[in-house]
């Protein structure tokens, strides 16, 4: 276990991605075992990928890309200002309600923030924001979608787990609004600082808004309602989401429609590949983890220390955070999920807990530098520089702390809503 750990430590050191340091450091050990042969590897990748459930993935990434091209976004953002706009920096609040709203659709944080860059931040701007306040409510409104189901975070965790997927989207579901709420209330005070401008509220408006974002209000209903109800799985959701987008596209812009659809299916299939591999990676370091019973082992170890599970999960937001700063969110669970998983279990930490700490800290990690990809997803689409980006992004970054130490102590916060559903509702 030794030599692995060097393995892979050495791998990352010298700049491999985390995928090929997690299988490069598995094969190193696999060809010294005379018990283990090299076709072990690719069957373990294979068949690690080979999910019925993990096909969600592709379909919410492909989704939230087809929603951005179609207008759905648009849609939804300018309910939300119809909604909130009027209030002293109520612009800066309809940015975070398309988020929320988008987040329920897509479950993709970079994606939002690179959204929201190109919609909301010009006319910011054009209301008298700052540039740094602007595009520190895109860049952490961005990560609420790692929370509010369908999150592909969740997904991915559930995927190496096999928890329940279902179970963890209704445990998301209150954080995300925690969330949600913790960064209005920072708004909520940043504008009577600033003296932010309000604007008019307008029963036309809100009306004309409401028709317009129609098609876009009832995808997530579709989708969520379909999801809760027992009515699709979490795959068969993402199906229905892309065919929605797809349906919709069609109809509205037609022709230009279809000569967009080739630039974003390949952005989503470029993603998905990274996301795929990765997790195609994990199947064989788990596969050599399994078959030298190693997680036993580690489990016995930090069992000797005499860890509560809550000592555990303090040291376990901890290095997860300082991961962060190097390593992107799918990245940091595909390295930790397999070693961290099996020792919570002993020590008697509910899994869906645990799933939603690891959702938070991938959210906070979004934005914590160098690596925060929704800073560079938001400073890229918007023109600001990074530093402009992390001081707006700091007061939300603090909030979310906040939330994330409360549901660390408390985890029936999180845990409410999945305990009070119908169970059938969770079969696999």
């Amino acid at each position: 276990m030794g030599f692995l750990g060097i393995s892979m430590t050495a791998l990352l050191a010298i700049g491999a991605p985390v995928g090929v340091a997690l299988m490069g450091a598995a094969m190193l050990v696999i060809m010294g075992d005379g018990m283990m042969s090299m076709g072990m590897v690719f069957r373990s990748f294979f068949d690690f990928t080979n999910s019925y459930t993990l096909m969600a993935i592709p379909f919410f990434i492909y989704a939230g890309f087809l929603m951005e091209k179609t207008g759905l976004i648009g849609g939804l953002f300018k309910f939300a200002d119809a909604v909130v706009g009027w209030l002293p920096g109520g612009f800066a609040y309809a940015t975070l309600l398309a988020a929320v709203m988008f987040g329920a659709i897509s479950g993709s944080s970079t994606a939002m923030s690179a959204a929201m860059g190109v919609i909301a931040y010009p006319e910011m701007i054009k209301r008298g924001y700052p540039k740094w306040m602007s595009a520190g409510v895109i860049a952490c409104g961005g990560g609420i979608a790692l929370l509010i189901p369908p999150s592909i975070t969740l997904i991915l965790f559930g995927v190496l787990t096999e928890e329940n997927i279902v179970k963890l989207f209704f445990a998301g579901v209150t954080p995300g609004i925690m969330l949600a709420l913790s960064d209005a209330i920072i708004i909520v005070g940043v504008a009577w600082y600033l003296k932010l401008p309000a604007g008019e509220f307008s029963m036309r408006v809100l009306a004309k808004a409401t028709f317009g974002a129609l098609p876009a209000l009832m995808m997530p209903v579709v989708i969520l309602g379909g999801l809760y109800g027992g009515v699709f799985t979490p795959t068969e959701a993402g199906a229905a989401a892309c065919a929605y987008a797809l349906v919709y596209g069609l109809i509205v812009k037609r022709g230009q429609f279809l000569k967009d659809l080739l630039p974003v299916t390949q952005r989503a299939v470029n993603l998905t590949a990274v996301v795929f591999f990765l997790v195609g990676c994990v199947g064989v370091f788990q596969f050599l983890l399994a078959n030298k019973g190693w997680p036993q082992d580690m489990a016995a170890w930090v069992g000797s220390f005499g860890l509560s599970s809550m000592s555990f999960l303090v040291l376990t937001i901890a290095v997860l955070l300082f991961l962060s700063m190097f390593l992107t969110g799918v990245a940091m669970l595909v390295l930790t999920v397999p070693i961290i998983y099996p020792i919570s279990l002993t020590l008697g930490i509910d899994p869906i807990h645990l799933g939603i700490i690891f959702a938070l800290a991938v959210e906070m990690g979004g934005v914590i530098p160098p690596v925060g990809l929704n800073l560079f997803a938001v400073s890229g689409t918007t023109g600001v520089p990074l530093t402009q980006v992390m001081k707006g992004a700091i007061p939300f970054l603090i909030t979310d702390g906040i939330v994330l130490v409360l549901i660390l102590l408390y985890p029936d916060i999180a845990l409410w809503l999945p305990n009070l559903a119908v169970t059938d509702v969770f079969a696999k």
